[in-house]
């Protein structure tokens, strides 16, 4: 059964209220899913501490206040290094990152790179490529961040990222094993509950939530925590390595792990590019481009391996802060 938070959020220091995070009372709850993707098996409970988690998606506004701050350059603005990416040809080492571009008609969806495009020049500041800008984006969740790049955003603030268990009980909002961050039914009443595509991916989408990229942060109801785009809009970085399955559900009461850090480094590379030793970490919440047909990773148990040197249209993230403390600098 999950704790009810609504006694702590009563009580918050004024200075979260201002960091807009909201607290998370601790609890134990199921995590992962029996019925959807093998890597979210088995469902087993996980006790988490409380903790204060950012309210929405960190905006565009926030990362540019960082960026000023700092002077950061993220690591789709810096040209790769060749020693990272053996093999790799000399006309690919340039400044960008991955694309969404829609095509022309329906294609093979085990190919990728049939809607996927690295696009010189694409960045958390140019989204869509070089003739594109963030200009009434403002109040949509910042993309094209790598997890290097989220690690370097929390540290200023004197945050964290999430593990894979706060996150995925936060999404929840006290709906323990519920399909979805809101209920049982994808769109209740034909409501639109998150930023998904609607139509079959990925070459119609119909638009019925009213967006065919990001969205602004809070254009969607928050859960039952008031969190904000815990789902669809676009993917959260965790903090937790990728493995290939959870472990098995505890035999005992007193066995359930308590704030787990999942996964090892050196399991999380991807099997399929054995030459590139990159780690993975777990995405959370699915994005704007998750559909039926292909990508039902709209909820709360969903995840997904994302190597840390990655950056992408739909990825973005969230921070948390433990035990209540808030560290926040303007270094």
């Amino acid at each position: 059964m999950i704790m009810n938070s609504e006694t702590a959020q009563a009580d918050l220091p004024s200075q979260h209220e201002r960091d807009g995070m909201i607290f998370v009372g601790a609890g134990t709850f199921w995590m992962g899913s029996d019925d959807h993707y093998p890597e979210e098996k088995p469902a087993h409970r996980v006790n988490v501490d409380g903790f204060f988690i950012d309210e929405t998606p960190v905006t565009n506004a926030d990362f540019a206040e960082f960026v000023t701050a700092t002077g950061y350059r993220t690591f789709a603005e810096s040209v790769p290094d060749p020693r990272d990416y053996p093999g790799i040809l000399q006309e690919m080492l340039y400044a960008g990152s991955l694309v969404f571009r829609k095509p022309a008609g329906q294609v093979d969806l085990s190919d990728w790179t049939q809607w996927w495009s690295f696009l010189k020049g694409a960045n958390w500041r140019q989204p869509y490529g070089t003739h594109s800008s963030i200009e009434g984006l403002h109040d949509h969740p910042v993309v094209h961040i790598s997890h290097h790049d989220a690690m370097a955003y929390a540290r200023w603030k004197g945050k964290e990222l999430p593990t894979e268990a706060e996150w995925e009980f936060a999404a929840r909002g006290g709906l323990d094993q519920a399909e979805y961050a809101w209920g049982s039914e994808l769109s209740p009443g034909g409501r639109y509950m998150a930023n998904t595509w609607q139509g079959p991916f990925p070459a119609v989408n119909h638009k019925l939530d009213g967006y065919t990229r990001t969205s602004p942060v809070k254009a969607f109801p928050p859960n039952g925590y008031g969190l904000y785009d815990m789902v669809g809009n676009v993917w959260e970085w965790t903090s937790d390595w990728f493995a290939p399955k959870h472990e098995a559900d505890a035999t005992k009461a007193c066995c359930i792990p308590k704030n787990p850090r999942g996964g090892l480094e050196v399991a999380s590379y991807d099997p399929c590019l054995p030459k590139i030793k990159i780690p993975r970490k777990v995405l959370k919440g699915g994005s704007h481009l998750c559909a039926p047909n292909y990508c039902r990773r709209y909820r709360p148990a969903a995840r997904h391996a994302e190597a840390i040197d990655t950056s992408t249209s739909h990825v973005g993230f969230r921070c948390v802060v433990r035990n209540g403390e808030s560290n926040e600098t303007a270094s």
